[in-house]
């Protein structure tokens, strides 16, 4: 047995290991909750990156999951987080980053798509919520919208509660959750002012979402199931008492009426609206058709899928992502172009130029919320907490109410902009 030739040896090398692609960065709206509010050398809503710290410590204090960190539920729970705060808060959508601004389009329930530049006109509650006796976008305009909201319930936490699928369709189901601090003041499908008595308790609704990304991981389309009177249920558990009286012996049909419970005792705590909305939503009710429809779209619109797939590799490991658009579907006519029916409604759904129209620099405001109007209906009522009272639509009240709803002021601004 000889030696080896040491010049041979030289020569022959090892083969070289197989290279493997770069592993594509997951974006910092995906890795970060508050990634957006970073940004910088973009216009903010009201001048200033908003301020999430109350809400996101109430998140912290009272969620119901924790999810490890680049899990996909943690991924897909900071980008609708992110979204969240550019669709409240950055009036151009240019300047979106969570989005593809060319395929973005949401919907509710399965309805007709509509553009981001709908809920830049309208605000991102009026995009969401259908008309009902609690509360109607084509009564509100921005700025109602907000202080209805925002000052019954000053943090408003969000999570995701389970993943049901992995991108490029993503549907999870959710849990927005807070308490009922203030009294709910809104204007109703009838145009009538509504004022449901604080109770203190929870608000907690859930809902399943269908989210379609590109291989970029932004956002083409979010179509959101959910039981539209769930969260007005737990708001005022006991109804418009003063209903009847207001309209006659036709009560409005526009949502399920609650259980009519003995009117001799005060509600202390949120446990009996919080029951009621579960049993509402108990096996064979509405949330069960929510997710099974939710499932079905995820599965049409996978088998849909044509396109090649763009791999993209994640800690989760590799996540096919499908860059195919959907079609559009013929939607109804949106309320861009709706001018609203309450004479003297300050009118703030222009979406750039204009999209802080409403701020009112000149006039001094007490950010408090303003009391019972003198000689009103709650006066006259006299309703106790998780009962709500309605004024006529032309009253001075609700005309009262419209007028100081209607603007919102730089002394106001801090107290909107601490919100999910």
């Amino acid at each position: 047995m000889t030696d080896s030739d040491p010049a041979t040896e030289f020569t022959q090398s090892e083969p070289e290991p197989a290279t493997t692609a770069a592993t594509p960065a997951l974006p910092d709206y995906m890795t970060d909750p508050n990634a957006i509010l970073k940004d910088t050398d973009v216009t903010w809503r009201y001048g200033k990156p908003p301020d999430y710290s109350k809400t996101r410590t109430f998140y912290e204090n009272t969620k119901s999951k924790n999810h490890p960190a680049g899990s996909l539920p943690d991924l897909v729970e900071n980008l609708v987080k992110n979204w969240e705060i550019e669709a409240s808060f950055k009036p151009k959508l240019s300047e979106w980053r969570t989005v593809n601004h060319d395929r973005y389009s949401f919907s509710m329930n399965g309805g007709p798509p509509k553009k981001a530049e709908h809920m830049l006109q309208v605000g991102t509650y009026n995009a969401i919520i259908t008309p009902n006796e609690y509360y109607s976008p084509e009564h509100s305009d921005f700025a109602s919208s907000h202080k209805t909201f925002k000052r019954m319930m000053p943090t408003f936490a969000w999570e995701v509660v389970e993943v049901f699928s992995g991108p490029p369709t993503v549907a999870f189901r959710w849990r927005h959750w807070g308490e009922m601090k203030n009294d709910y003041v809104g204007f109703n499908n009838k145009g009538e002012k509504i004022t449901a008595k604080a109770h203190g308790g929870p608000i907690d609704i859930t809902g399943v979402t269908v989210a379609t990304v590109d291989e970029d991981m932004k956002i083409t389309h979010l179509d959101t199931y959910q039981d539209p009177t769930e969260m007005f249920r737990q708001i005022a558990p006991e109804g418009i008492v003063n209903k009847q009286v207001m309209n006659g012996t036709d009560p409005s049909a526009a949502m399920d009426e609650p259980e009519q419970p003995s009117q001799s005792s005060p509600i202390s705590t949120g446990e009996a609206h919080v029951s009621h909305a579960k049993e509402k939503n108990s096996s064979g009710g509405f949330f069960s058709r929510v997710v099974s429809s939710a499932l079905s779209s995820v599965r049409s619109r996978r088998k849909s899928n044509d396109a090649d797939p763009v791999a993209i590799e994640t800690d989760l490991g590799k996540l096919s992502l499908n860059g195919s658009t959907q079609g559009n579907k013929q939607g109804r006519q949106t309320g861009s172009d709706r001018m609203s029916p309450v004479q003297g409604l300050r009118e703030t759904t222009s979406v750039v130029a204009q999209s802080d129209s409403h701020l009112n620099h000149d006039r001094e405001y007490n950010i408090r919320m303003p009391g019972a109007f003198p000689g009103g209906v709650e006066e006259q009522v006299h309703p106790h907490a998780g009962q709500a009272v309605a004024a006529a639509p032309h009253s001075t009240e609700t005309q009262v109410a419209h007028d100081e709803m209607g603007t919102i002021t730089t002394a106001e601004c801090p107290f909107l902009m601490n919100r999910e």
